[in-house]
């Protein structure tokens, strides 16, 4: 596109054209957290929309993308107005634009040119921008940055980010009444792929990379959900405040480091920027080695009386820019698709490429997610890829080199029987919407060798049974090999191992001895004693997450109550199952989950077996002096004194059951504003019935 050979009607259409195409990318990337280009060519296209609104200024509207920050906050949830704007920032894609950037800076304070000006430097983190208000040193309010005007309030769930301080203290740096810091959100690489990792096996949406997967969690209207993710948070900015404790971006950080938020160790300040731009440089350097994303360096001048001199133009401060890293891809071949079988029989398809470096990593294999992204990208055996390694980390194909396609190439079918033990792989249809599952799932169950292998994984892996000496690539090695095939397998296994005529002892092994096996077998008696939440966990049961399996321990009490309740038949079964869904937070799916696990008599079997090498500890005993403890509580209504995660939270903390529905089985339903139905039906079964007062009152928080 040459601008300067456009007619004025030329340049209104593509400028049209442009803003359209941007405003529907906005809703993609903030509103459902599902960009569709990536962020260098949605650089690109802004960056045509502002050459044109340069030559051609009468182009510039009030709604026009250079105008605006974000999109209007989803519906989801209540609406939060900033009293001081969330803005964007300008971005620099070369050295010559930062020192144009500086240029501008000194032109606008009329600097003498010997006069240093100090910049403010640290990595962007990409993840999702938030603003939380403390009064008196209270966490009292958050939100997201929305349009820069107004964003969603996600108060709750920001309680249940890992490193957020709820409440704040400094002695360097008293805490002034009122404060909004302003930060970035985001999900560890780690943390991101064992989410998708769970996600792929369950079923679930699998994210792009850690940003989507950020944004998604912390939107969640689930709490729970939002808290089992591990977020975390880097604080940078403020926005109202009673006060400023410093007069530099670097004091006013170091403030925020004593007050117990995390500030990005790799920020630094630079005496000139020709320093800023060095920074840049050995910031990108380390970007492939970092535990979270970055997709460039945010510059801030340094002094705060000049940031308040410089202000703000219509979308962004003049004092501050970004200097974007340029897109990490890569040109390969795929020489062959590979399925993989998990736990729970998720078939999912892995490329293997002919390797080629990625942002400093050598990238051999990228995930094809499932049979439909397969089909919808027409992937085929043979294809020159471009290759991203989606947020840095999980390589993915971005799209096929048409041009370069084999002419002997043929599509690929996507296998409709397991790969490792020949069972069928269908695609299962959810009830709830009619609509095929995305992820096709072997069979096979128990008999399948990978689900098998990798259930015992999961089964001694770190949240689970946690026995340490016994990873992985030993479990792998134990299966092949005949040791271990079940759970129960693993706790006969030093008396399987010192039985008389054992040719193949464990201590006779490559890496082992008489120590290490004595190590592993000391290990394993550890566990021979294991709590229910753990222990159902453990099991593996499609679904049940460590939230979901607390909740049933929470509820059962004891695996023998849980056991025979859900084991039982007949009409017997379906109260059972009707009691499982009337614990809040269980759904559906995951009851249904549930009761196939414990209907099946291959499993029951396992479970005899498992039981009789090991203790299942009771969940413990609810507060002795708690008057509710035992008791089921429903609430409902708009709750006013107290969040509706905070009253759960108070309440199972005191040893209640909290049940999302009502039945002749609940003790009380709390009651808010514009309580509808769940009144009314208790009323007609006469479950007592208290207002949030009298309830904080019987519980006396």
């Amino acid at each position: 596109m040459d601008v300067e050979n456009l007619t004025s009607e030329e340049a209104k259409s593509e400028h049209d054209r442009l803003a359209k195409e941007i405003k529907a990318h906005d809703v993609a990337y903030y509103s459902k957290d599902a960009p569709v280009v990536s962020d260098a060519e949605y650089d690109r296209l802004r960056q045509k929309l502002l050459a044109l609104e340069v030559r051609f200024p009468e182009l510039i509207t009030p709604d026009s993308p250079s105008q605006s920050v974000g999109v209007m906050p989803a519906k989801g949830f209540g609406k939060v107005r900033h009293k001081i704007p969330m803005l964007s920032l300008d971005n620099a894609f070369s050295n010559d634009e930062l020192r144009e950037f500086e240029g501008r800076i000194r032109r606008f304070l009329g600097l003498d040119a010997r006069e240093d000006v100090a910049f403010f430097a640290e990595p962007k983190i990409d993840g999702l921008s938030a603003s939380l208000r403390y009064e008196n040193g209270i966490f009292v309010k958050g939100a997201t940055r929305g349009d820069g005007q107004e964003g969603e309030d996600i108060t709750g769930n920001l309680r249940g980010v890992t490193d957020l301080p709820l409440e704040l203290s400094g002695d360097q740096a008293p805490v002034p009444d009122i404060f909004e810091i302003r930060g970035e959100v985001y999900m560890s690489k780690s943390d991101f792929l064992a989410l998708n990792a769970a996600q792929s096996e369950n079923g679930g949406k699998i994210f792009a990379n850690p940003r989507n997967a950020a944004a998604g969690s912390l939107r969640q209207l689930d709490y729970a959900i939002t808290k089992s993710r591990n977020l975390r948070f880097f604080a940078y900015a403020w926005g109202e405040v009673s006060a400023v404790p410093g007069k530099t971006q670097s004091e006013v950080l170091a403030a925020f480091k004593e007050w117990g938020f995390s500030v990005n160790p790799l920020s630094r300040v630079c005496v000139n920027m020709e320093e800023a731009i060095d920074a840049y440089r050995k910031i990108e350097e380390l970007r492939a080695t970092l535990d979270y994303d970055i997709d460039g360096v945010v510059f801030k001048v340094n002094r705060l009386e000049w940031q308040d001199r410089l202000g703000f133009v219509s979308r962004s401060p003049r004092w501050a820019i970004a200097h974007k890293f340029p897109a990490e891809q890569a040109t390969t071949i795929i020489e062959d698709i590979e399925i993989q079988v998990g736990r729970t029989g998720a078939l999912t398809p892995v490329a293997r490429l002919r390797p080629v470096t990625v942002g400093g990593v050598v990238v051999s294999n990228a995930t094809l997610h499932n049979e439909d992204e397969i089909r919808r990208k027409d992937v085929r055996i043979g294809d020159t890829v471009v290759i991203q390694r989606a947020g840095d980390v999980i390589p993915q194909v971005v799209e096929v080199v048409l041009d370069k396609r084999p002419e002997d190439s043929v599509a690929y079918e996507f296998p409709t029987t397991c790969p490792i033990c020949g069972s069928h792989a269908v695609k299962e249809i959810n009830e709830n919407t009619g609509k095929e599952d995305a992820v096709r799932r072997c069979t096979g169950g128990l008999i399948c060798r990978a689900q098998a292998v990798e259930r015992l994984k999961h089964f001694v892996s770190r949240n689970a049974l946690d026995i340490e000496g016994l990873g992985a690539k030993l479990v792998e090695t134990f299966y092949e090999d005949g040791l271990i095939r079940s759970p129960a397998d693993i706790f006969t296994l030093e008396k399987r191992d010192s039985a008389d005529g054992n040719l193949t002892r464990i201590k006779n092994r490559e890496g082992f001895g008489e120590k290490a096996t004595r190590n592993l077998f000391d290990a394993i008696d550890e566990r021979r004693q294991i709590t229910l939440d753990r222990f159902i966990y453990a099991l593996g049961i499609r679904h049940i997450g460590q939230g979901n399996a607390r909740l049933l321990a929470r509820n059962y009490l004891s695996f023998a109550s849980l056991r025979e309740r859900l084991s039982e038949t007949g009409e017997a079964a379906g109260d059972a199952y009707s009691d499982l869904l009337h614990i809040d937070g269980i759904g559906a799916a995951v009851a249904d989950a549930v009761t196939e696990f414990f209907q099946e008599e291959r499993n029951q079997e396992m479970l005899d077996d498992l039981l009789g090498e090991i203790a299942v500890t009771d969940f413990e005993a609810p507060l002795q002096d708690s008057v509710v403890a035992g008791k089921t509580v429903v609430f409902t209504g708009t709750l006013e004194l107290m969040t509706r995660q905070e009253m759960k939270a108070k309440a199972e903390g005191l040893g209640a059951k909290v049940s999302g529905s009502i039945s002749a089985k609940t003790d009380y339903l709390v009651a808010g504003a514009n309580a509808g139905s769940k009144l009314k039906k208790a009323k007609e079964l006469g479950v007592t019935v208290l207002n949030e007062q009298e309830w904080l009152d019987l519980i006396k928080a």
